[in-house]
């Protein structure tokens, strides 16, 4: 299990990586996706995986023995999960605001200055 999800987030990276360096703004939003949802699992892979244990230890134990899941990966990860869709929305609606400027998503046209467009 934990070898597929190491593969799992080298493939996220890997392809992540490879559309941040593409010239199409949508293709980099979407490598930003990517590369957050292998930040994100690679953070859960952290937290050593438990499965079927509870992260609650009960009060009542003075000594715990037993395997239990760690709640602060799961937390950072479910802080993250958050953080990412605000700004992903942002970034969409940027996007959408850009292209309506310079009808375009090309990264290049947003560097040429106006006096070249006469």
């Amino acid at each position: 299990m934990e070898l597929l999800l190491i593969l799992l987030i080298g493939i996220l990276y890997a392809s992540g990586i490879y559309l941040l360096l593409r010239r199409s703004m949508v293709k980099v939003l979407l490598g930003i996706m990517l590369m957050s949802n292998g930040a994100n699992i690679l953070i859960f892979l952290l937290g050593r995986i438990t499965k079927g244990k509870p992260p609650v230890i009960d009060e009542a134990s003075k000594i715990f023995t037993d395997i239990y899941a760690d709640p602060i990966p799961q937390a950072l990860i479910l802080t993250a999960i958050v953080i990412g869709f605000g700004l992903q929305s942002f970034a969409i609606v940027l996007l959408k605001r850009v292209y309506s400027i310079i009808n375009s998503d090309d990264l290049d046209d947003l560097n040429t200055p106006e006096e070249e467009d006469i």
